[in-house]
């Protein structure tokens, strides 16, 4: 029976606001059993890294994790990962980038109201724009008054970005749309779909390949660094939510923040959650002769293989248009084989944890 070493060191939720170095690389032995030793570094030692290679005598010293190792697709993934999805609304991501400017016109009319005499005084402004309005008791500045509308443009875009979301999320659940008619033939680099032009209603536009990183386990990250549930976390990770939702960046304690747009109680996601570690093959436009897609497949991955620490997830997402030009996604698992030679690829692909920023 091999054994071999599996070290990570990933992405928090919002990654761009950590230091990588400053984050503590999980360091595992597993046993891997009958299934070949796959040799894969991405990353780099000082930044973002997932690192999968044989054991040696020099190892020796690092703790052994109890995971099994194999290609069969992981039940989180499963719930997760498989089935119809819709892109979160354009709107979220607008809002996002208003809010520093609306931050930034806030505070400046705050500061011009402060130096609003020495201003009237030089004639740069007129009484009609410095100075207060009164209502009732208190007084509100005039430049205020109009920079604080603008203020809550984001929140307000949000909101109706989220309720655009449930509705569609709603629409796409009442469906009940069985999964499409297609068939997948995987070949050395790239993937061949077989599909019907139309399928229930719906158009089949394009297609691609992917791949990521699942998040880590987290009972396994916290028993590797020798830290228990209910205590500090390790730096990068958070403390264990009371209910498990939808995101799995809640399951593994890295995800801090609002990680997917609002999504429907009581079902499955119908929002993709982005793995933040992860690249995407270029889109392929559907043409109905012949009625074949192929896909190229991301350069330097290594193939699918799946621990408790390191899920290297490969899977094919077909983008459908309805009748009203709404576009759909039906995502499924694809198993890709281990390349022969040893996988480098650096830097390691990020992504943000929020899905409305992952490029979906």
């Amino acid at each position: 029976m091999s054994l071999a070493v599996q070290r990570v060191r990933y992405p928090p939720f919002e990654h761009r606001h950590m230091e990588p170095s400053a984050v503590p690389i999980v360091e595992a032995v597993v046993e891997m059993g009958e299934i070949p030793n796959p040799e894969f570094i991405i990353g780099a030692e000082d930044d973002w890294i997932v690192e999968w290679r044989g054991y040696s005598d020099d190892d020796a010293g690092i703790s052994r994790v109890d995971s099994s190792v194999g290609i069969d697709i992981p039940n989180f993934i499963r719930r997760s990962r498989i089935g119809w999805y819709i892109d979160p609304d354009p709107l979220h991501n607008i809002s996002r980038k208003l809010i520093a400017p609306t931050v930034i016109l806030l505070i400046l009319s705050l500061f011009i109201h402060a130096i609003e005499p020495g201003l009237v005084e030089w004639g740069i402004l007129t009484n009609s724009i410095a100075g207060s309005f009164r209502l009732g008791p208190l007084e509100y500045p005039k430049l205020l008054m109009f920079a604080f509308p603008v203020f809550l443009m984001p929140l307000l875009f949000r909101m109706i970005a989220n309720l655009r979301d449930l509705s569609r999320q709603k629409a796409l659940i009442r469906a009940g749309r069985n999964r499409p008619d297609f068939s997948v033939e995987v070949n050395l680099n790239s993937v061949e779909v077989s599909a019907a032009e139309s399928f229930e209603g719906l158009r089949l536009v394009r297609s691609r390949v992917q791949v990521g990183i699942a998040v880590p386990e987290r009972r396994s990250v916290l028993a590797v660094l020798r830290r228990s549930e209910g205590r500090q976390p390790s730096p990068g990770m958070s403390t264990k939510l009371t209910q498990k939702r939808v995101a799995s960046g809640d399951y593994d304690g890295t995800g801090v923040g609002e990680s997917t747009p609002m999504v429907v109680p009581n079902t499955r996601a119908a929002v993709l959650e982005p793995m933040r570690i992860m690249s995407s093959g270029r889109w392929c436009e559907y043409s109905a002769d012949p009625k074949k897609l192929i896909l190229d497949c991301p350069e330097n991955w290594p193939g699918s293989i799946y621990s408790s620490l390191i899920a290297v997830h490969w899977e094919v997402m077909l983008e459908f248009s309805d009748s009203d030009g709404n576009l759909i996604k039906w995502v499924e698992p694809v198993i890709i084989k281990q390349r022969d030679a040893k996988t480098v690829l650096s830097p390691a692909p990020t992504r943000s944890g929020r899905a409305e920023l992952a490029n979906f």
